[in-house]
């Protein structure tokens, strides 16, 4: 059976560069929050004006229209000018995150240099310290490539604004590449206004619906699904920067009440984060009611958290029918289906002994959450290894078509035919249909087979939240076959924070237990690791078939120690990349 979300809305406007002008004209705007909650306010109409004079800096740097620009930045004003001045120059940008795990730069230098190159970029632009951090990703980059600090383009200056078409390629994307390396994704202005359109159709925000998004802004989630939301609306939107987040989760709940929010994302883990670090007293004196959709997404959405944070803030006015489970990814430009707003979330326990003898799922007892119906434009489909669609219940690829999904990854034509195939596109995740409902199992490459059974692993590894002296999601499970018998479990896990190493042996025996009562199956292999050993996506996700390839070459280690002295090398280091890079290339 296929899925429907009905015909697609008209977008408000053709492109992105006509969004913006016509945002310009609304008294809204984009309201930065820093760590002690101080408020740096931009207007639609002075994001705007920013982002014409930093089309003219770009346009008088060489980039022409279709020239990738590449934009290191974190969620401050610089982003919105280079993004937006990137647009109306008729380039395209392409997000890439700021360096997170300074004890991890040697890998972040890497990745961040291959995806420059395969994104083509021409420019780079970045500011601050992170930009005195990049000659290496300069220096190694193919074709050779410029460097612009992000503070020069809002300079005054002359201004530009060129025409685009809606076919035109408006952004490349990463894909989270938790299963394999990410991929550039290409959305050209259609999709995206396509994808605003709908998410506008389903919200029907008005004129007292406010925003606040503490996503990264090179996330789809944040970039597409929040700043360009707000824009599409237009209306106000508070932004604060990830890793203020996660110093302070207060500061998101702070600022949804402060600031009279009714629309706010996150994936499933900052509900729990901000369940078990918000306290009462962060929290005194203000209201959550004006919540009314907290999307969650970007990963498997628990049950178990979406209870747990209703319960939690609901002394404080929340109210557990905002909570809105979506399901999408990059290469649908964001969403796929969506929970409809206001009616709260739903879930089906599975009877794994009647689904077994039907040839259905196959896991232990679970219980899955639905993330809802198709949005508007958008078909979705679950088809079997045959191609055949799969009635009701029955577990298979999900496939999506409509107006945003992606053109294809860019210049990558093989990985391109993979993916999409007559317009629908194979979104690599495993899923059912219940009720006109669709249910996500989980990533297929992801699915852990132990003696003939499928596993999801996120149902291996939420027992191991439980374990004390374990870190709360963080730790994966994994197939792997230690003797060519066949596929074994493995679990690698994070001990806590000042846990004592010394407990290890009877941590990894109380995770093998915890696993074996809650879903039936015997680890083969515990490991624990040392904190902030997991690797991870831009966005946060863990990277399970990296971890295993880590683990299996004996490669799989913490990060490294951050002092002063490391700093100064990484500096000199990005000097030295940046003198490279002047120099003529053989």
């Amino acid at each position: 059976m296929i899925l429907s979300g009905g015909p697609p809305p008209a977008p408000a406007a053709p492109d992105l560069v006509a969004l913006l002008a016509r945002a310009a004209r609304h008294p809204s705007g984009v309201t930065f929050l820093d760590l002690r909650e101080r408020a740096t306010a931009l207007g639609w109409g002075e994001v705007h004006a920013r982002a014409r004079r930093a089309a003219a800096a770009l346009a008088a740097r060489g980039i022409a229209p279709g020239d990738r620009v590449a934009l290191v930045l974190r969620t401050e004003p610089a982003f919105l000018d280079a993004f937006f001045g990137a647009l109306l120059a008729g380039a395209v940008p392409v997000p890439l995150y700021p360096p997170v795990r300074l004890g991890r730069m040697d890998e972040y230098l890497a990745a961040t240099a291959r995806m420059v190159s395969v994104s083509g970029a021409r420019l780079l632009v970045a500011g601050g310290a992170v930009r005195r951090l990049l000659g290496e990703v300069v220096a190694r980059a193919r074709p050779a490539l410029g460097c612009a600090a992000a503070e020069d383009l809002s300079a005054d200056g002359p201004a530009l604004e060129r025409r685009v078409d809606p076919s035109d390629l408006a952004l490349v994307q990463f894909s989270s590449g938790s299963t394999v390396d990410p991929k550039p994704v290409a959305l050209t202005h259609g999709s995206v206004v396509a994808q605003t359109a709908a998410l506008l159709q389903l919200l029907r925000p008005g004129p007292a619906d406010r925003l606040v998004s503490w996503l990264p802004l090179y996330h789809d989630m944040g970039l597409i699904g929040g700043l360009l939301g707000a824009l599409a609306h237009p209306g106000p939107c508070v932004l604060i920067p990830p890793e203020h987040f996660l110093a302070r989760p207060a500061l998101w709940l702070r600022a949804v009440a402060r600031h009279r929010g009714t629309i706010s994302p996150a994936p499933s883990f900052a509900f729990a984060y901000a369940a078990e670090r918000v306290r009462d007293e962060d929290l005194a004196g203000l209201d959550l009611g004006c919540w009314r959709v907290a999307l969650d997404g970007a990963e498997p959405v628990s049950p178990r958290v979406l209870r747990r944070f209703a319960e939690r803030f609901a002394p404080f006015g929340f109210d557990a029918r905002a909570l809105t489970p979506v399901y999408g990814l990059s290469e649908a430009a964001l969403a796929v289906t969506f929970t409809p707003p206001g009616r709260g979330w739903r879930s089906r326990r599975l009877d794994p002994a009647a689904l077994a003898a039907r040839g259905e799922v196959e896991d232990g007892p679970r219980e899955v959450v639905s993330v809802g119906v198709p949005v508007p434009g958008v078909e979705v489909a679950v088809r079997g290894e045959d191609g055949a669609l799969l009635p009701p219940g029955r577990l298979g690829r999900i496939l999506a078509r409509g107006p945003s999904v992606m053109a294809g990854y860019l210049g990558q034509p093989a990985a391109t035919a993979r993916a999409l195939a007559g317009g629908w596109l194979d979104t690599g995740d495993l899923g059912f249909v219940d009720g006109g409902e669709l249910f996500v199992h989980g990533r297929a490459k992801d699915v852990v087979i132990v003696r003939g059974a499928n596993h999801a692993p996120d149902e291996l590894e939420a027992p191991l939240a439980a374990v004390e002296g374990l870190r709360p999601g963080c730790a994966v499970a994994l197939g792997f076959d230690p003797a060519g018998e066949g596929e074994e479990l493995l679990l690698l896990a994070e001990r806590a924070a000042g846990a004592d190493p010394a407990q290890d042996p009877r941590r990894a025996e109380a995770a093998r237990q915890a696993v074996l009562e809650r879903a039936g199956v015997r680890a083969h292999t515990v490991e624990i690791l040392a904190p902030g050993t997991l690797p991870r996506t831009s966005s946060g996700k863990l990277r399970r078939g990296e971890a295993l390839r880590r683990w299996q070459a004996g490669a799989l280690a913490p990060p490294r120690r951050v002092n002063a002295l490391a700093l100064a090398k990484a500096a000199v280091r990005s000097w030295a990349g940046y003198a490279r890079a002047r120099l003529p290339r053989a």
